[in-house]
């Protein structure tokens, strides 16, 4: 886990720029998904993990804090969940990410991550 759960773990493997969409996400007991979108911005990095048909085409958002691995060369993300985690995860919702601090809040509090989505910002 980074200090900042809204940013990659030096660690990951995660090269800034790079186009994770399409990837597929494997949580600690199997895949989960594919990357449907995704930011790099420091204290603000998620995926949005399209979940397919495995919980009926769902999308969640995931802390990039998460993230555990990047494998650029097989085009998968490994995260630090297991798939019943991320199946009673909170559903991404597109309005409130854009605009609800308190939406992160709940994310941010669910994946137990610590730091606050935004707060690089001065």
């Amino acid at each position: 886990m980074t200090e900042h759960g809204w940013s990659y773990a030096a660690t990951s493997g995660h090269l800034a720029g790079a186009d994770l969409t399409g990837f597929r996400v494997e949580a600690t007991d199997g895949g989960i998904g594919k990357v449907d979108k995704h930011s790099d911005e420091v204290g603000e990095a998620y995926l949005v993990v399209d979940t397919g048909v495995w919980i009926f085409g769902r999308e969640v958002l995931l802390p990039a804090g998460t993230v555990t691995r990047v494998d650029l060369e097989e085009k998968k993300v490994h995260i630090d969940r297991t798939r019943q985690q991320i199946k009673d995860a909170p559903e991404f919702h597109q309005a409130a990410h854009l605009a609800d601090p308190e939406y992160h809040d709940q994310i941010g509090t669910y994946y137990g991550i610590g730091g606050t989505f935004g707060s690089h910002r001065a």
